[in-house]
């Protein structure tokens, strides 16, 4: 009768084991990356793409956006940087031809846009507040904050040399920007009103000039691409290295980069500034995408 009972406590731990395993299987979602260019966003299916056959999970063309103004439309020709923001249910984008532009996933329908004169990264803010960095803008580079409630509405700004990159870190509460040739760390000031502003924190020279693009890699790092490699940056050190799974990689873009998986996705320049390529390193992998010229690549999470 003991011997019965053991069994049956085995078999039904083994069980329950399999199940959870089979739910935990079945929940995972597929890893999603999104590419633009020209005057197209798309999201791929990570996973079940490579070399030239692409799963497409999501298309957009920004000229057939619905309710946005004609005005907008030459301002979108060149998307550089796009991301999937507010618990995913919307994308933002940006293109160095002049605009930036949020849309809902689902019915794609325009949701904010702004004219932002060579803009080259943007990012998601609390209280659905949108930063843009631009390396150009009628009253110089810049960095711009705007309520995505009120298009085309500027609520603060600040030089910036050439913006080129922009994350937010929630953990610490502070906006990072990069420049041709410094980084800097911003704090939101009276955020909750009408006119919230950013006060600058602190700042720090790139070990090279030609800064490219901002990730934050974890809550203690940022990766930063210059013009001629790939830069660690330790935030609770204050200190840049050389990222080493990159150091023998030229004109790299953008990073992704999981540090317990060591999952590393990224672009490089190879036709001038642009790819028609996403590499990715555990798993080793090329996604090849001919149609239009890419220059990030953002990884869904």
């Amino acid at each position: 009768m003991t011997k019965c009972k053991c069994v049956d406590s085995i078999l039904l731990v083994f069980l329950l084991f399999m199940f959870m395993a089979v739910s935990c299987s079945a929940s995972k979602r597929p890893q999603e990356i999104i590419v633009g260019g020209d005057d197209v966003v798309m999201i791929l299916d990570f996973d079940n793409s490579a070399d030239s056959v692409k799963k497409v999970n999501w298309y957009l063309k920004t000229s057939e956006v619905p309710d946005m103004p004609d005005k907008m439309i030459r301002h979108l020709k060149t998307v550089d940087d796009h991301k999937s923001v507010d618990n995913h249910t919307k994308i933002l984008l940006c293109s160095s031809g002049g605009g930036t532009l949020l849309v809902d996933r689902t019915t794609q329908k325009c949701l904010f846009y702004a004219i932002t004169p060579n803009s080259h990264s943007v990012e998601y803010l609390p209280g659905n507040r949108i930063a843009v960095a631009m390396s150009t803008a009628d009253t110089g580079n810049r960095l711009a904050i705007y309520d995505a409630d009120r298009s085309d509405t500027v609520l603060f700004s600040d030089s910036l040399y050439s913006g080129h990159g922009v994350t937010w870190m929630a953990r610490r509460k502070l906006l990072y920007a990069l420049g041709y040739d410094e980084l800097r760390a911003y704090s939101l000031v009276n955020w909750d009103t009408p006119n919230p502003g950013l006060q600058l924190e602190e700042k720090w020279t790139l070990p090279e000039t030609g800064g490219h693009d901002l990730y934050a890699s974890s809550e203690n790092q940022l990766l930063i691409t210059t013009s001629k490699k790939v830069w660690k940056f330790d935030l609770n050190n204050n200190a840049f290295a050389p990222f080493a799974p990159l150091a023998n990689e030229s004109a790299v873009k953008s990073v992704y980069y999981d540090e317990k998986a060591d999952h590393l996705i990224y672009t490089r320049g190879e036709i001038s500034w642009w790819t028609h390529n996403i590499y990715s390193i555990n798993p080793t992998k090329k996604i090849t995408i001919p149609e239009i010229d890419v220059y990030k690549v953002r990884v869904i999470q």
